[in-house]
Formats: C-alpha cells, sequence, structure tokens
C-alpha cells in the first residue's frame, strides 16, 4: 500500500456520503485536537448505464482513496427510509459496496444518521445542505472558492467531521444519578 505524502496527523477519517449517481468524499486529518481538511470530492456515476458497473466502480475509487489516504476509520452516512423501495435497496448496495472496500484494508467504520451529522455541525438536525456546507467552511477555516463542488462532498465530509466530535468526547462514566440513586445501589456506604 502506498500512501500520500501527507503532514504528520494523529488519526485520518474518512467520510463518506453514499449514492447511485454521486458518491461524495471527504477526508479529515486530526492533529491534535484539530480537524484538518485533507481531500473533497464526488465519484461521478451517471456514465455507468448498469447499475453493477457503478458498484463496481464505487468499490475501485473508495479502495483507492483508502490506499492513497490510509485512513484510520470511515465514517458513512447510514441510508433514510424513502418510500421508494428500489431506490433504497440501490443505495444500501452502494453503501454496502463502499464499507466493503474499507474493510478489505481493515478500516473500521460507523455510521450516521443524516439528522445526527446535520445537528453535529449545525446543531440544527433539520438543516439544509448548504447550511452544513456554509458551517463546514467557517468550522474548518476553508475558503468559499474551495467549496465550489457538489453537495454529495460536503455531506461526506460532514459524515467525517461529526465522527471526529463523536470519537473526541470523553466517556464518561455512569454513576449515580442522586444521591437517593446513590444510596440505593450503595447501602452499605451509609451509615
Amino acid at each position: 500500500m502506498s500512501g500520500t505524502q501527507t503532514p504528520d496527523f494523529d488519526k485520518i477519517i474518512i467520510g463518506i456520503d453514499p449514492g447511485t449517481n454521486v458518491m461524495g468524499y471527504g477526508i479529515l486529518g486530526v492533529k491534535g485536537k484539530k480537524p484538518h481538511l485533507m481531500a473533497l470530492g464526488v465519484i461521478k456515476l451517471s456514465k455507468f448505464e448498469s447499475h453493477y458497473l457503478r458498484l463496481r466502480r464505487i468499490y475501485d475509487r473508495v479502495l483507492g482513496l483508502v490506499e492513497q489516504y490510509l485512513p484510520d476509520e470511515m465514517a458513512i452516512e447510514a441510508p433514510f427510509f424513502g418510500k421508494n423501495v428500489q431506490s433504497m435497496l440501490k443505495l444500501g448496495r452502494a453503501q454496502g459496496v463502499a464499507m466493503a472496500a474499507a474493510l478489505c484494508r481493515d478500516v473500521p467504520i460507523t455510521e450516521y444518521e443524516p439528522r445526527k451529522i446535520k445537528m453535529a455541525i449545525t446543531g440544527n438536525g433539520g438543516a439544509s445542505k448548504e447550511q452544513v456546507k456554509e458551517m463546514l467552511r467557517r468550522i474548518l477555516v476553508i475558503p468559499a472558492e474551495s467549496l465550489d463542488i457538489e453537495l454529495d462532498a460536503t455531506d461526506a465530509l460532514a459524515a467525517a467531521l461529526c465522527h471526529f466530535y463523536e470519537s473526541s468526547r470523553p466517556v464518561v462514566a455512569a454513576g449515580p444519578k442522586s444521591w437517593k440513586d446513590f444510596i440505593a445501589k450503595n447501602p452499605d456506604r451509609v451509615k
């Protein structure tokens, strides 16, 4: 496996926004407690007439990104449930193929619901794609002209940043909620 010449990051996260016409990807490098944009783009799939050729292209490109950037983790947007069963099936296949490419190189994967990603980035689970894009630009200090790209790419970057936030949280042990709870659970410690 050969990696891209990159700054010395503590962790690299690849975000994927699965799609069967356009699949977005965003790659963050984390140094200390600060995320940095490494790469952002889309995989255009509409030129392939066969759904199976699209799946092959997704696998090849995601595997190529994994081999190029050597991510430590993948964050992928979970498909939301729609009314069109055929669309959901195709989207699920696209997501599965992207996941298989990461798993092929032992990259752990975490799925996030679209509302959770939007909430992590904007504070609003119902935010528009444009609002997510603007918040990413501000948070990661990216010049506006650098984000002149399809929203699928910024959605993928949002998944990666959401994962950074989620994995950076300190884990707090579940303790008693009140003194009454503590006494109930520890009668031998009360005099």
